[in-house]
């Protein structure tokens, strides 16, 4: 059962608290109800104190009074739900009564002592008024949570009737009308879930709700140009194979999300995820650490085939065709010291046992950190194989050199030229999908194992994907809408190559120690702190091709975001002006990526444009701080810094006057979107180049003001022409340059006139 804050005060609701929007409406009360316990403790209180027990009291009450009318009025409006509903209200409404009429000081039974009143004469009532209290108002939360729940299947239900309609259309007509309908449908649904996922405690639930999120995300512009192919080219087989798939994997997404919400499978299936080594790994090490506390907690032959099992899973990374001759050596190696290690521990083990012993001996503590040692550096060997694959793929399709021969032999008609490019796309294929499992071994997290599942997936159904779309363009080459449409799969197949890229620095992050989720930025303006010049405006939903739109280059601020913090993290001095001020700016364009996804703390346009003008005051901040870096810089050095200053500079009053500039309209709000994240991106990017030479710069200076003795000597040694150029020449220190994502935005046309 998860956790729930009653269960800080002694309470059990008896109910599971699977959201948070739940769990913080209840802490609140849960306070209020600790404070008149605790003070049941204090027997003897003053007229103030009485006085302000008894307003606590009361505001229970009144609070669960109102709570209580919108759990009625939720009653009056969902038929099936009234029952328990009702009877919920009234414990709620019954326990709140209870406790103000046991906190008023008028029911004190005890006479004066020293000018004093006893009160609450009846700990045991007030105790059980506050379960009552607790747990009927969880159950209301609960009740009230399942209309989210049926809102969501509702929706989901309306997209799939549309689904339907939209696959058995046969004229262009009756397509954009029922389209039009299955658009607005889709955000809707997009909304729905987006708020759910943001609320769910569960961070695996949270994972799998964002891989589902994604697909639907992407497959929505696959189905609009796979129809649109079909309907243009009705005898094409490619044509009608590649829309299949489409809707197939729709409906597979959205089944997926209602099993999420409703924490249910069909047909009372369970869903377990495949064990990685990572898991294996771990819960072999926790056993291995816990002999010193039970010498008899588990019998010797689980330790050996708890090993048995995770080098077993090894031969995923021996049996490859891909992992080199020395990482195979090495992955054997590792896995017979770790098999020699546990034999020994074993054998200490049994010999402790023989000795009736109480606890581990000197023998068997020293077999226990030999084992322990030799695990992790099994696993150690295996991240380093799987990340150096995944980062090597990643380099070597960063041109996307298959995908552009399918476009221009597609394009040609060569039907010839396609089938080999495909060919080469299968095996770039079946490479993907095979590092993607490897790196699901090594993640680290459950929530990052099902992001790996997700690549995976993905890889292996795109791929044959755009091989049909290549294929209908060679048999159609005058198309405009095939050629439409395998540029819709090429896209969603680099999309998922930026996301794996992601992917691959979130898995190094929790290997080094580093969460894999980046702290939110909590300073979201308050009114009237940063918003003096910006006028009240209407908050703008985005509807799904803008918010697609929005996401790609979201993507690729979340890339540069990774790069600031690869570059922060070299800085040995990270309380330095420079630094604090990147990792702020950088958190805050985390934030508005998050935006972008429809998730985290930003909810609307009003919120992004908030939080985009904090971040240009806070990129003036650093500018200020730059230029005076730059005065202990000799001339050349200082140049450098300064022209990439007047950069950021510029760049953050443009963004400033972007976002304080008052715009009516959809279209109009869409455009300053979309400006400041262009804008947010450029800033970004600009930090980029300037941390790392800032960085040498610091080094240099501390170097040799240590060996010199004299601040002054820095600016008369000799000149950083290597930093100049590294920063003229555009070089950067991370291991993946990010390309802009601009040149695959394609101009999607919604009919051929032709």
């Amino acid at each position: 059962m998860a956790s729930s804050p009653c269960s800080s005060g002694n309470f059990d609701s008896g109910l599971e608290i699977k959201t948070r929007s739940v769990e913080q409406t209840l802490i609140p009360l849960v306070s209020q109800v600790t404070t008149l316990i605790n003070h049941k403790d204090k027997p003897k209180k003053s007229e103030r104190t009485q006085q302000a027990i008894q307003r606590v009291g009361q505001a229970v009450s009144v609070a669960v009074g109102r709570f209580v009318a919108v759990g009625e009025a939720i009653a009056v409006e969902n038929e099936e739900l009234k029952e328990e509903m009702g009877m919920a209200c009234f414990e709620a409404r019954r326990a709140g009564d209870a406790i103000a009429q046991l906190t008023e000081v008028g029911t004190a039974v005890a006479p004066p002592v020293d000018g004093r009143t006893t009160v609450f004469s009846d700990r045991t009532g007030m105790v059980k008024a506050a379960r009552m209290l607790l747990s009927s108002v969880t159950k209301v939360l609960v009740l009230a949570d399942r209309i989210v729940i049926k809102q969501i299947i509702t929706s989901r239900n309306k997209v799939l009737v549309t689904l339907e309609q939209l696959e058995r259309v046969s004229t262009f007509q009756e397509f954009v009308q029922i389209f039009s309908q299955f658009g607005n449908q889709m955000v809707e649904f997009a909304h729905l879930t987006g708020d759910r996922q943001n609320d769910l405690k569960d961070e695996t639930k949270k994972a799998r709700m964002a891989a589902a999120r994604a697909v639907l995300e992407k497959c929505t512009m696959m189905l609009l140009t796979a129809s649109k192919t079909c309907l243009r080219h009705p005898d094409c087989e490619s044509a009608r194979i590649n829309k299949d798939a489409v809707f197939h994997r729709m409906r597979f997404a959205l089944q997926q999300v209602i099993e999420i919400v409703t924490d249910t499978r069909p047909c009372g299936e369970t869903k377990v995820l495949p064990l990685s080594i990572y898991t294996g790994i771990k819960d072999f090490k926790s056993n291995v650490e816990g002999l010193r506390e039970g010498l008899y907690s588990l019998p010797h032959q689980a330790l050996s085939g708890q090993l048995d099992a995770v080098v077993e899973r090894t031969e995923d990374f021996t049996d490859s065709a891909y992992t080199s001759h020395e990482h195979r050596e090495g992955i054997l190696q590792l896995s017979q010291l770790a098999r020699q290690d546990t034999d020994q521990l074993i054998a200490a083990w049994m010999e402790a046992h023989s000795l009736n012993a109480r606890e581990a001996t000197e023998e068997m503590e020293l077999s226990i950190l030999k084992t322990c040692q030799s695990v992790y550096e099994l696993r150690r060997e295996l991240h380093k194989v799987a990340v150096g694959r995944a980062a090597d793929l990643l380099k070597l399709h960063a041109e996307h050199l298959p995908l552009r021969a399918l476009k221009a032999s597609g394009g040609e008609g060569n039907l010839e030229a396609v089938a080999e490019y495909a060919r080469t796309l299968g095996e770039q294929k079946e490479q993907l999908v095979e590092t993607c499992r490897l790196l699901c071994h090594v993640s680290g997290t459950e929530p990052l194992e099902i992001t790996c599942i997700h690549a995976e997936e993905t890889f292996h159904v795109i791929g044959p994907q755009i091989i049909s779309a290549a294929q209908t363009l060679a048999l159609h080459p005058s198309s405009k809408i095939a050629k439409e449409n395998l540029d819709v799969f090429c896209e969603a197949w680099e999309s998922q190559l930026c996301d794996m890229a992601v992917l691959l620095r979130e898995i190094n992050d929790v290997f080094e120690g580093r969460r894999g989720d980046k702290r939110a930025y909590l300073s979201l303006p308050r009114p009237g702190k940063h918003s003096a010049n910006l006028k009240t405006v209407k908050a703008v939903k985005l509807d799904a091709e803008e918010q697609s739109t929005i996401a790609k280059l979201g993507l690729e601020l979340r890339l540069l975001t990774s790069d600031v913090d690869t570059e922060v993290e070299k800085w040995e001095d990270q309380e330095h002006d420079i630094i604090r001020q990147g990792q702020s700016m950088s958190s805050m364009a985390y934030s508005i990526y998050l935006f972008t996804r429809g998730e985290g703390l930003l909810k609307t346009t009003t919120d992004l444009f908030h939080q985009a003008e904090v971040l240009s005051e806070e990129g003036l901040q650093l500018c200020s701080s730059l230029h005076t870096f730059s005065t202990k810089l000799m001339d050349e050095e200082k140049v450098v810094v300064l022209s990439e200053m007047e950069k950021l500079m510029g760049l953050c009053q443009q963004l400033q006057m972007g976002v304080r500039t008052p715009v009516q309209g959809k279209t109009a709000t869409f455009q300053k979107v979309d400006s400041s994240i262009q804008n947010t991106r450029a800033i970004i990017t600009v930090m980029i180049y300037l941390l790392p030479v800032c960085n040498k710069l610091v080094r240099k200076y501390k170097s040799e003001r240590s060996s010199l003795g004299s601040p002054q000597s820095w600016r008369d040694r000799q000149s950083s022409t290597a930093i100049k150029d590294d920063v003229l020449n555009g070089k950067n220190s991370n291991g993946f340059g990010v390309k802009s994502l601009e040149q695959h935005m394609a101009n999607f046309t919604f009919l051929e006139s032709k």
